[in-house]
């Protein structure tokens, strides 16, 4: 079988469907975003906007201990779907207007793949799991072994042992709630567009699931600036599932 030699044209092309869709994924991210923080108290009017300093504009504004009555974008698990939604569908748009039309199923394939087997699935994991553990937070920090607290290494020593198994346990429930939702999303879109799928794990599949590893480190230390600025880049993320729906081809 003779493969045809890819052309500066061909290049041309595919940088123009990469950014295109990288363009329209981003979009919608963004007002799905915009939509998040109006949601939870901040002004989306340019006058608003234009006299509020910059670094306490809702996507920078951090968690401040001196000042913790003072407002910050909290992303749970309904704001992660909105924004992953978004994505997937302005990634699908993206692809649908800027590459070739004969691509349209495979691209309907991988949405599927991506907002049910990376999203959808593992946050639900992960979310039953977190409320798994608020259940039984007591009897397990009773298990937890601690040392005599005589300074600060000490008290950090022991906040990072409370917080183990909690971050082992989110950590698990994702990998187990990203390989489930693979599975599932590939028999879906088996019964659904009647071809064989057998799509692998990538390594792009954890990146909507910054927001986990959020979780983890704000049980460690509590409400910080640490945990408040991983989930600042959670939009960031979340911009992978609408690319690779929009680039994908089979």
């Amino acid at each position: 079988m003779t493969i045809a030699p890819v052309t500066l044209a061909d290049k041309k092309q595919d940088r123009k469907i990469k950014i295109g869709v990288a363009a329209t994924t981003a979009l919608a991210v963004g007002t799905a975003f915009a939509h998040v923080a109006h949601r939870q108290g901040f002004s989306l009017r340019p006058s608003d906007i234009k006299k509020t300093p910059i670094k306490d504009w809702a996507v920078f504004r951090l968690y401040d201990k001196k000042n913790p009555d003072k407002k910050d974008i909290t992303l749970e698990g309904k704001e992660i779907l909105e924004l992953a939604s978004a994505s997937v569908v302005g990634g699908l748009v993206g692809g649908l207007i800027f590459d070739d039309k004969k691509y349209i199923k495979s691209k309907y394939r991988e949405s599927v793949n991506q907002l049910l087997g990376n999203v959808t699935v593992p946050i639900a994991c992960v979310w039953a799991i977190s409320e798994l553990y608020k259940k039984h937070k007591n009897f397990i920090m009773e298990h937890v072994p601690q040392v005599n607290e005589v300074g600060k290494t000490s008290k950090y020593f022991n906040k990072a042992l409370r917080a183990i198994p909690f971050s082992v346990a989110t950590l698990g429930a994702l990998g187990t709630g990203i390989f489930a939702g693979n599975r599932v999303s590939n028999f879906l879109n088996e019964k659904v567009f009647h071809k064989k799928v057998d799509r692998g794990i990538k390594a792009t599949d954890f990146a909507p699931h910054v927001d986990d590893i959020g979780m983890a480190v704000s049980l460690m230390a509590d409400k910080s600036k640490t945990a408040s600025f991983i989930q600042r880049t959670v939009p960031l993320f979340l911009c992978v599932p609408g690319y690779e729906t929009g680039i994908h081809r089979d």
